[in-house]
């Protein structure tokens, strides 16, 4: 079983925010089963015990996929990831669990696949590590930075909204992750 948590920021306000970039890719990601033949995958649900909304990826009653998005804030969301991994018994964490998260040191348009990659000053990352008590899983870093501003902080920047051009380059690269993690990673 494998455990696939984008991070974001839960609410109306943060919605489409550059900080959830992680809540839009595992959302497309599991649009991407919906009309499989060999595969079911349930609607999101909130689960209060785990602080989150999961949707379930499965092979008959086989629980294939855990999709996670985080209620808590984003500085918080390892409590969440450690409440599913522990509860779902998540094992060897480096092959099994997937994180997907903003990132300001890429540009937009682009991303990258890690591990053990220092979180920098993503508090949200150094949570889920700390929580976790490993930094030895996937990282998927997607990309933000388009600021033409540099006096725009990143704790301010992060929380804006994508201009309607980044929008077009955000879909393509949802797409190319999507697509790198169902052929690389996933399956």
């Amino acid at each position: 079983m494998k455990l696939i948590t984008g991070l974001g920021n839960p609410g109306e306000k943060y919605q489409k925010s550059r900080h959830n970039v992680g809540f839009l890719v595992v959302e497309r990601l599991r649009e991407r089963f919906l009309f499989q033949k060999n595969f079911t995958v349930t609607d999101w649900e909130e689960e209060s015990t785990f602080m989150s909304e999961l949707a379930f990826l499965k092979q008959g009653s086989k629980v294939l996929v855990i999709f996670q998005k985080p209620l808590t804030y984003m500085n918080n969301s390892g409590q969440a990831v450690s409440k599913v991994v522990k509860k779902y018994g998540i094992e060897n964490l480096e092959k099994n669990f997937i994180l997907l998260h903003d990132d300001l040191d890429i540009s937009l348009g682009k991303f990258k696949i890690q591990k053990t990659k220092s979180p920098k000053g993503h508090n949200g990352v150094k949570d889920v590590e700390d929580m976790l008590k490993s930094n030895k899983f996937q990282r998927v870093r997607i990309g933000i930075e388009s600021r033409l501003d540099k006096n725009i902080s990143g704790d301010e920047y992060v929380l804006k909204k994508f201009s309607k051009d980044e929008q077009i380059i955000l879909g393509e690269v949802i797409e190319d992750v999507v697509n790198t993690i169902l052929a690389e990673i996933l399956l």
